[in-house]
């Protein structure tokens, strides 16, 4: 009897004797197939033979997962239609596999913000002109009507202050020349006075 037992087909099992029972045996699973490089991950969503290696042989590929993308929403892209065959025949999802299924599956809970983030990422970038360099000599720019007014109005301003600074400095050799003179004239008097005294 024992032999007759262990001839029965893999999916069916006894317990010494007791009522058989039947085992359902899932050989696809759905999951993550590793590729990329070194520090930089991307997987691929994969249906695979139970018993075939992380980056072994696939059955279909289902979508794919970036890691390296900023927007989290916008990581995973998955074939729903694919998908939803794949488990509708018994293949059962990972643990990290079922959760991106629950938010982005056929009726996830973050359908319509992947969708926002998808388009968002697919919008071209705007690249900020980056200006003059700044190792370039900047060359006199040509003034503007303001820039003439303002420029005319503080050298009308400066100028009275160089007029009397150039004032006091033409005032003391006139001193100078006033005082010489009337030297010269007290010691021209005193000649005179002195040729009266001496006739």
């Amino acid at each position: 009897m024992g032999d007759s037992l262990n001839r029965l087909s893999p999916r069916k099992r006894t317990c010494q004797g007791c009522l058989l029972k039947e085992e359902t045996i899932v050989s696809v699973r759905i999951r993550m197939k590793k590729m990329g490089r070194t520090h930089r991950p991307f997987f691929r969503i994969c249906a695979m033979d139970k018993r075939s290696p992380r980056d072994g042989r696939v059955l279909e590929e289902l979508g794919t997962y970036d890691p390296s993308i900023p927007d989290t929403d916008a990581r995973a892209i998955l074939k729903l239609d694919r998908i939803d065959y794949w488990l509708s025949v018994g293949a059962q999802p990972s643990g990290n596999v079922s959760v991106l299924i629950k938010k982005y599956g056929t009726a996830g809970t973050h359908v319509d913000v992947q969708k926002a983030a998808l388009e968002k990422i697919a919008q071209p970038r705007v690249i900020p002109d980056p200006g003059k360099p700044a190792s370039m000599p900047t060359s006199p720019e040509p003034e503007t009507s303001e820039e003439k007014t303002e420029s005319a109005s503080t050298a009308e301003a400066e100028s009275p202050a160089k007029d009397s600074t150039e004032d006091s400095t033409t005032a003391e050799p006139a001193k100078e020349t006033a005082a010489d003179e009337t030297a010269e004239s007290d010691s021209g008097d005193a000649k005179e006075t002195d040729t009266a005294k001496s006739s």
